[in-house]
């Protein structure tokens, strides 16, 4: 079983999953009510200029405003001074940004009521708002055209030296004036006239953003990329995909048609899905979807994962659990933590967490051991496209990740915090509220005016002032509190109560 890919398209979202082997390598969602904005092109306006974080905030006609910092403004730099990020690679799914060599402060470069055009780089991310780039970027079948860098990478995932060598002859040839291309891995054995129409496909979608621009006034958006659907099969849908299901038939349709256009060869690997079970049930992706949504993640010898999100970082925490392994504990942990790093970047890719990671792994006395699990973490990792770095295993077995967040995670996408916890993840124990609730009897004191105290509570804190409780409220009505009756109210939070003195 190759790799397959699994569209399922529904009026309220879209939703793709990429396997390979049967194993869910990638997940992508898009909802009617929550678009992916990445890619897409704005007429912005400078709302703000931050000199102190040499940034600004830019109005691009969304609830929130868009952020960008000074390394991602091209006004003061041109063509010839600029470094492509990951000269000659290609990231399906990431906006390709050239590095600067010189920059102005950012406060001699924009004004407040400014106008610029910029594109979106990392979508909306919990309270913040979208990353947005003036280094522009279209991307095409074969190409990503950008219009303000004169470069031309070939992607290093075309292994042949001297297929890239024939893939940049042929781009020195068709390209555009002062343009820049990078060549995207699926162009590996492409023509020339391939190329050349991808070429002047994009220059004409570049045409039409800059009249846009000159047409409409800030905010304002200038161009959309592809619809989640189109975006997977222009980006992922080469020549190593053996299937591609959809379950659509309106979809399957106009894929079919797209596909046909640049690459009649791969229709025959395009299918309808017309099961009665969903095509997410029938490959196992909602079960995979439900386990990338637990807290704990058990590994095949009995062990299991811990993952825990903060508002800083992702902490990984690594336990034996039932593995009890067969020789030396040191073997045993080896062994374990080694199932470990494949399962721990499996699910970093799976569920899309970004920024700061920490994974714990068990403690191991011996030098070479750490060495062996930090090469299968880096090994596990090698395939992800997102920028990743990792830190060697420190003496308290710590791995410290910093991985490029684009998007938001699985989690924050498709859940939010608890309201009854209010995302502490915990509550208050019954106990625990009993005992406030005499603490506030006490401060009520010995008092002749009133007859009675009745306490609101929680079905489950009811029961225990009623029950294994009820010796505290005996012995603060024989201290002179008024008598104290119970009522039990299903409404009330379990660390919420009243207190009336009547």
């Amino acid at each position: 079983m190759g790799i397959e890919i699994a569209i399922t398209v529904a009026r309220e979202e879209t939703r793709v999953a990429v396997l390979d082997g049967g194993v869910v390598t990638d997940l992508f969602g898009d909802r009617a009510k929550h678009k992916d904005f990445v890619g897409n092109i704005y007429k912005g306006k400078v709302a703000k200029v931050l000199p102190g974080m040499q940034a600004a905030f830019i109005d691009i006609g969304m609830d929130k405003a868009a952020f960008m910092h000074v390394s991602d403004l091209s006004m003061d730099v041109e063509p010839g001074d600029l470094l492509v990020d990951a000269e000659e690679d290609e990231k399906d799914s990431d906006m390709l940004r050239p590095k600067r060599q010189s920059a102005k402060p950012i406060e001699q470069l924009l004004d407040e009521g400014q106008e610029l055009m910029v594109q979106i780089s990392k979508g909306p991310i919990g309270t913040k708002g979208p990353r947005v780039t003036s280094y522009v970027s279209l991307p095409g079948r074969y190409l990503v055209f950008m219009p303000n860098v004169e470069h031309i990478g070939v992607s290093r995932r075309i292994p042949r030296d001297e297929e890239r060598a024939r893939l940049k002859d042929i781009m020195r040839r068709v390209r555009r004036p002062g343009c820049g291309y990078i060549v995207r891995t699926v162009s590996e054995g492409v023509k020339e006239d391939e190329l050349k129409s991808d070429v002047d496909f994009l220059h004409v979608l570049w045409q039409d953003i800059l009249s846009n621009r000159e047409r409409l006034s800030a905010p304002a958006l200038l161009h959309t990329d592809l619809s989640l659907s189109f975006r997977v099969v222009r980006d992922l849908f080469g020549k190593k995909v053996d299937r591609l299901w959809i379950d659509s038939r309106e979809e399957y349709q106009a894929i079919r048609d797209f596909v046909q256009r640049f690459s009649p060869e791969q229709t025959a690997r395009i299918h309808f899905y017309d099961k009665e079970e969903s095509l997410f049930d029938h490959l196992g992706v909602e079960q995979e979807i439900s386990r990338a949504m637990s807290r704990k993640v058990w590994l095949k010898s009995g062990g299991y994962l811990v993952i825990d999100h903060t508002e800083a970082m992702t902490v990984i925490d690594v336990n034996t659990g039932r593995f009890v392994g067969k020789r030396d504990q040191e073997e045993t942990i080896l062994r374990n933590n080694l199932e470990a790093a494949k399962e721990v970047a499996y699910q970093i890719k799976l569920r899309g967490i970004g920024g700061i990671i920490i994974v714990d792994f068990i403690d191991m006395e011996r030098e070479k051991n750490r060495d062996k699990v930090y090469h299968a973490l880096v090994d596990a990792m090698a395939s992800d496209k997102a920028r990743t770095r990792i830190s060697r295993i420190s003496d308290l077995g710590l791995v410290e990740i910093s991985r490029e967040r684009v998007r938001e995670d699985l989690l924050r996408s498709l859940s939010e915090p608890c309201r009854y916890c209010e995302g502490r993840g915990y509550t208050k124990s019954p106990t625990t509220v009993v005992y406030e609730i005499f603490r506030e009897i006490r401060k009520i004191g010995p008092s002749a005016e009133h007859q009675r105290i009745v306490i609101g509570a929680h079905p489950a804190v009811a029961d225990l002032l009623q029950d294994e409780e009820r010796q505290g409220i005996d012995s603060l009505e024989r201290s002179g509190s008024p008598k104290i009756v119970v009522t039990s109210d299903d409404q009330l939070h379990l660390e919420q109560y009243d207190l009336v003195v009547m």
